[in-house]
């Protein structure tokens, strides 16, 4: 079974994406990048956030993860960025660079394809 982790920019998360519920619900559809997981059996084990501008903690915060959840025997087996960190993070290949180099599972950049136009779509 697919083990999701889905990380995201911290101030978007913290102001504008509240509850990141459009991760979860193309998640839970299978849409857009989780499209991915249609015919096997996959759930999301965590939200985390990039640790703020410029993903200076992202290392550590994926330390935590492995910490919290290794009673439980869990780990991320994917990881996949948020709209806000793929498509509009200034910092995004460093923190790529960084979530690669340690947490040994593919990183994909997306996660829902519910981007609107405007405010108001």
């Amino acid at each position: 079974m697919e083990k999701v982790l889905i990380i995201g920019c911290k101030r978007i998360m913290d102001d504008v994406c509240i509850g990141c519920s459009r991760c979860l619900v193309g998640f839970n559809r299978r849409e857009g990048y989780f499209e991915l997981y249609k015919d096997e059996e996959a759930e999301v084990m965590g939200l985390l956030s990039c640790g703020d501008c410029p993903g200076a903690g992202i290392v550590t915060r994926l330390a935590q993860v492995k910490l919290w959840n290794a009673p439980l025997n869990e780990k991320p087996t994917k990881i996949h960025l948020g709209p806000c960190l793929a498509e509009h993070c200034p910092h995004k290949n460093e923190i790529i660079k960084k979530i690669k180099a340690k947490a040994g599972v593919q990183v994909i950049e997306g996660t829902h394809p519910y981007m609107p136009e405007n405010i108001f779509a």
